[in-house]
C-alpha cells in the first residue's frame, strides 16, 4: 500500500496517536526516574496497609496526564472539556499527594468536574437520570483510585478499558472517530506507564494519575452513551472487574460500619496478592477478566436491547462467582496462616 494511502487509513491514524502517546509517556517517566526527580515529586512509603515493601515514586500521573491531555486536545478537540477537567483533577490530586487535602475538598473537586461535563454536554434524558449518572461518574473517579494498589493493575485496566472504548467507537454504527482517537491515546499513555509499573514496579500511578484516569473512563463512557455510540451498560462492562471489586468491598465495609475512605487491604485483588499469587499473577488474572468482558461487550452490541442486558447479567454472575472463589481462597489462607 502506498504511503499516501496508509496515512488516510483510519486504523493507521489511530495507531499513530497511540504510539505517540506510549512513547511520550515512557520518555517522561524514564527521564523522571533517570534524573531522580521522581523521588522528589511524590514517594509512596510502605505501611501496614500496603502491598509493597520499599519506597516507590508515585509519578505515573506525570507521564499519563500531560500526554493524554495534550494529544486529546490536538487530535480530538471536541473532547477538550474532558481533557481540561482531567488536567485540573491531576493538579488537585498532586497537591493531595504532596501535602494532603481534606476529603471534602477532594470530593468537591471530583463532583465539580463531573457537574461541569454534564452541564455543558447534557444528555437528552430526564434530570433525575442525569443526576444518577453524575453520582455514578463521581464513584468511578474514586473507585479507580481505590483499585490502584498492586503492580500493573490500574495501568493494565486503563490499557484494556480504553482500548475497548476505541474498538467500539470505531466499529459502532454511530462511529465516533474523535472518541476512538481519544480513547486510544489514553490507552497508549497507559501502556507507556505500564512499562515501568508491571511487577516489580519502579513507579506507582499515584492520585495524580488514578483520579484523572477514573474521570476519563467515566467522561468518555458518558460521551459515547450521549452520542449514541454505545448503550449505557457498555462502559460499565468494559471496567466491570474494577467496578465490581471496589463496589462490593465498599458495601461490605459500610455494612460493618467502617470508614470506607480509609486505607485497607480487603479488595479482592489485594487478597489474591496476599494469599500467595503475588502481583504479577494477580494482574494477569485481572487482565483475563478484563479482556473477556470487553470482547463480550463488543460482541453484544449487535444484539437487540433485551439480549444485551441478558449478556450483562450473565457476566455479572460470572464475576460474582469469581468473587466467591476468591473469598473461599482467602478463608483457607487465613485458616492456615492466621489473620493478616
Amino acid at each position: 500500500m502506498p504511503v499516501a494511502a496508509l496515512t488516510t487509513c483510519p486504523l493507521f491514524h489511530l495507531l499513530v496517536w497511540a504510539v505517540a502517546a506510549l512513547a511520550a509517556c515512557a520518555a517522561i517517566l524514564w527521564t523522571l526516574l533517570r534524573t531522580g526527580l521522581a523521588w522528589r515529586l511524590a514517594t509512596d512509603m510502605p505501611n501496614d496497609r500496603s502491598l509493597h515493601t520499599r519506597p516507590t515514586p508515585r509519578v505515573g500521573g506525570w507521564g499519563i496526564v500531560p500526554v493524554a491531555v495534550l494529544l486529546i486536545v490536538l487530535a480530538a478537540p471536541s473532547l477538550w472539556l474532558a481533557a481540561l477537567a482531567a488536567a485540573l483533577l491531576a493538579a488537585l490530586s498532586q497537591i493531595d499527594d504532596r501535602r494532603g487535602l481534606p476529603a471534602r475538598v477532594r470530593f468537591g473537586g471530583h463532583a465539580a468536574a463531573v457537574a461541569a461535563l454534564i452541564a455543558v454536554y447534557p444528555a437528552d434524558v430526564p434530570w433525575w437520570a442525569l443526576a444518577c449518572m453524575a453520582v455514578l461518574l463521581v464513584w468511578l473517579v474514586n473507585l479507580y483510585n481505590f483499585m490502584d494498589g498492586s503492580d500493573g493493575l490500574a495501568g493494565g485496566m486503563a490499557l484494556f478499558g480504553f482500548g475497548g472504548y476505541a474498538v467500539a467507537a470505531s466499529l459502532s454504527r454511530h462511529a465516533d472517530p474523535a472518541l476512538a482517537t481519544a480513547s486510544l491515546i489514553v490507552a497508549g499513555a497507559a501502556a507507556g506507564f505500564l512499562l515501568f509499573n508491571f511487577h516489580p514496579a519502579r513507579i506507582f500511578l499515584g492520585d495524580a494519575g488514578s483520579i484523572p484516569l477514573g474521570f476519563l473512563a467515566g467522561a468518555l463512557g458518558y460521551w459515547g452513551w450521549r452520542e449514541g455510540v454505545w448503550p449505557v451498560w457498555f462502559p460499565a462492562l468494559c471496567f466491570a472487574p474494577f467496578i465490581g471489586d471496589a463496589s462490593v468491598t465498599l458495601l461490605k465495609r459500610l455494612l460493618r460500619g467502617e470508614k470506607f475512605w480509609q486505607a485497607h487491604r480487603e479488595h479482592y485483588y489485594q487478597r489474591l496478592v496476599q494469599s500467595g499469587l503475588g502481583h504479577a499473577s494477580t494482574a494477569w488474572i485481572w487482565y483475563l477478566f478484563m479482556a473477556a468482558g470487553i470482547m463480550l461487550a463488543i460482541w453484544a452490541l449487535q444484539f437487540a436491547l433485551l439480549y444485551q442486558w441478558l449478556v450483562v447479567v450473565a457476566w455479572a454472575a460470572v464475576l460474582v462467582i469469581a468473587g466467591l472463589c476468591i473469598d473461599r481462597r482467602w478463608r483457607r489462607h487465613v485458616s492456615r496462616s492466621g489473620p493478616i
